[in-house]
Protein backbone atom coordinates (compact mmCIF):
# COMPACT_ATOMS: atom_id res chain seq x y z
CA UNK A 1 0.00 0.00 0.00
CA UNK A 2 1.40 3.26 -0.58
CA UNK A 3 2.46 5.36 2.50
CA UNK A 4 0.90 8.13 1.36
CA UNK A 5 -2.30 7.06 1.72
CA UNK A 6 -1.26 5.54 4.75
CA UNK A 7 -0.43 9.30 5.83
CA UNK A 8 -3.64 10.62 4.71
CA UNK A 9 -6.02 7.92 6.80
CA UNK A 10 -4.38 8.49 9.90
CA UNK A 11 -4.21 12.50 9.55
CA UNK A 12 -7.90 12.29 8.78
CA UNK A 13 -8.77 9.74 11.73
CA UNK A 14 -6.90 11.98 14.21
CA UNK A 15 -7.62 15.49 12.98
CA UNK A 16 -11.35 14.57 13.06
CA UNK A 17 -10.92 12.97 16.38
CA UNK A 18 -9.58 15.99 18.01
CA UNK A 19 -11.84 18.72 16.06
CA UNK A 20 -14.88 16.80 17.18
CA UNK A 21 -12.98 16.63 20.78
CA UNK A 22 -13.01 20.70 21.07
CA UNK A 23 -16.29 21.00 19.51
CA UNK A 24 -18.00 18.87 22.32
CA UNK A 25 -15.29 20.71 24.91
CA UNK A 26 -16.78 24.39 23.44
CA UNK A 27 -20.22 23.43 23.60
CA UNK A 28 -20.62 22.04 27.12
CA UNK A 29 -18.53 24.76 28.47
CA UNK A 30 -19.29 27.55 26.31
CA UNK A 31 -23.12 27.31 26.70
CA UNK A 32 -22.15 28.48 30.50
CA UNK A 33 -20.97 32.00 29.21
CA UNK A 34 -23.98 32.06 26.50
CA UNK A 35 -26.57 31.39 29.13
CA UNK A 36 -24.82 34.34 31.98
CA UNK A 37 -25.18 36.57 28.78
CA UNK A 38 -28.47 35.97 27.84
CA UNK A 39 -29.85 36.85 31.12
CA UNK A 40 -30.42 33.14 31.88
CA UNK A 41 -32.85 32.69 28.16
CA UNK A 42 -31.44 28.77 28.15
CA UNK A 43 -33.25 28.13 25.22
CA UNK A 44 -31.64 31.36 23.04
CA UNK A 45 -28.34 30.33 24.44
CA UNK A 46 -28.91 26.08 23.14
CA UNK A 47 -29.50 28.18 20.03
CA UNK A 48 -26.66 30.06 19.85
CA UNK A 49 -24.47 27.54 20.81
CA UNK A 50 -25.26 24.77 18.66
CA UNK A 51 -25.00 27.20 15.72
CA UNK A 52 -21.10 28.13 17.36
CA UNK A 53 -20.88 24.87 16.71
CA UNK A 54 -21.96 24.43 13.58
CA UNK A 55 -19.40 26.98 12.36
CA UNK A 56 -16.60 25.67 14.18
CA UNK A 57 -17.24 22.27 12.40
CA UNK A 58 -17.22 24.04 9.13
CA UNK A 59 -14.43 25.86 9.05
CA UNK A 60 -12.05 23.50 10.78
CA UNK A 61 -13.29 20.39 8.60
CA UNK A 62 -13.09 22.65 5.71
CA UNK A 63 -9.20 23.18 6.50
CA UNK A 64 -8.83 19.79 7.24
CA UNK A 65 -9.88 18.86 3.61
CA UNK A 66 -7.83 21.38 1.85
CA UNK A 67 -5.04 20.68 4.02
CA UNK A 68 -4.79 17.66 3.32
CA UNK A 69 -2.72 17.58 -0.15
CA UNK A 70 0.52 16.70 0.50
CA UNK A 71 3.14 17.40 -2.98
CA UNK A 72 5.77 15.16 -1.39
CA UNK A 73 6.34 11.47 -2.27
CA UNK A 74 6.53 9.69 1.30
CA UNK A 75 8.72 6.84 0.53
CA UNK A 76 9.45 5.13 4.48
CA UNK A 77 8.08 5.35 8.13
CA UNK A 78 9.93 8.13 8.46
CA UNK A 79 8.27 10.01 5.97
CA UNK A 80 4.92 9.19 7.06
CA UNK A 81 5.97 10.78 10.80
CA UNK A 82 7.35 13.73 9.32
CA UNK A 83 4.11 14.39 7.22
CA UNK A 84 1.89 13.97 9.89
CA UNK A 85 3.66 15.76 12.53
CA UNK A 86 3.78 18.63 9.69
CA UNK A 87 -0.08 18.40 9.04
CA UNK A 88 -1.34 17.78 12.32
CA UNK A 89 0.51 20.23 14.17
CA UNK A 90 -1.19 22.81 11.61
CA UNK A 91 -4.45 21.39 12.62
CA UNK A 92 -3.68 22.03 16.10
CA UNK A 93 -2.47 25.12 15.76
CA UNK A 94 -5.73 26.06 13.79
CA UNK A 95 -8.25 24.66 15.99
CA UNK A 96 -6.37 26.54 19.08
CA UNK A 97 -6.79 29.80 17.46
CA UNK A 98 -10.72 29.05 16.98
CA UNK A 99 -11.00 27.72 20.52
CA UNK A 100 -8.67 30.87 21.69
CA UNK A 101 -11.36 33.53 19.15
CA UNK A 102 -14.17 31.50 20.87
CA UNK A 103 -13.48 32.25 24.34
CA UNK A 104 -12.48 35.75 23.51
CA UNK A 105 -15.61 36.41 21.76
CA UNK A 106 -17.76 34.65 24.16
CA UNK A 107 -16.09 36.59 27.08
CA UNK A 108 -16.31 39.71 25.26
CA UNK A 109 -19.97 39.17 25.18
CA UNK A 110 -19.97 38.17 29.01
CA UNK A 111 -18.63 41.32 30.03
CA UNK A 112 -20.91 43.70 27.78
CA UNK A 113 -23.94 41.40 29.66
CA UNK A 114 -22.13 42.29 32.93
CA UNK A 115 -21.41 45.92 32.08
CA UNK A 116 -25.40 46.12 30.65
CA UNK A 117 -26.41 44.79 34.10
CA UNK A 118 -24.41 47.24 36.11
CA UNK A 119 -25.93 50.06 34.53
CA UNK A 120 -29.97 49.13 35.33
CA UNK A 121 -30.98 50.80 39.36
CA UNK A 122 -31.30 47.83 41.46
CA UNK A 123 -34.80 49.81 42.49
CA UNK A 124 -36.58 52.26 39.89
CA UNK A 125 -36.45 56.39 40.92
CA UNK A 126 -39.46 56.33 43.13
CA UNK A 127 -39.51 60.54 42.53
CA UNK A 128 -37.16 63.39 41.74
CA UNK A 129 -34.86 65.41 44.87
CA UNK A 130 -35.63 68.83 42.84
CA UNK A 131 -32.81 71.23 41.80
CA UNK A 132 -29.20 70.08 43.40
CA UNK A 133 -25.90 71.58 43.45
CA UNK A 134 -24.70 74.95 44.43
CA UNK A 135 -26.85 76.71 41.77
CA UNK A 136 -30.09 75.95 43.26
CA UNK A 137 -31.83 78.39 45.84
CA UNK A 138 -32.02 76.99 49.65
CA UNK A 139 -35.33 75.67 50.32
CA UNK A 140 -36.43 76.37 54.21
CA UNK A 141 -37.38 73.22 56.38
CA UNK A 142 -41.36 75.12 55.80
CA UNK A 143 -40.96 74.77 52.21
CA UNK A 144 -40.49 78.27 51.21
CA UNK A 145 -37.88 80.30 50.22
Amino acid sequence: MDLTVVSYAIYLLISLGLTVWVARTLSRNGRVFLADVLHGNEKLADAVNHLLVVGFYLVNLGFIALYLRDDSMITDTRGVFEALSRNLGVVLLVLGVMHLGNVYALNKFRRRGIMDREQVPPVPPQGYAGEQGPWAAPVSPAGGH
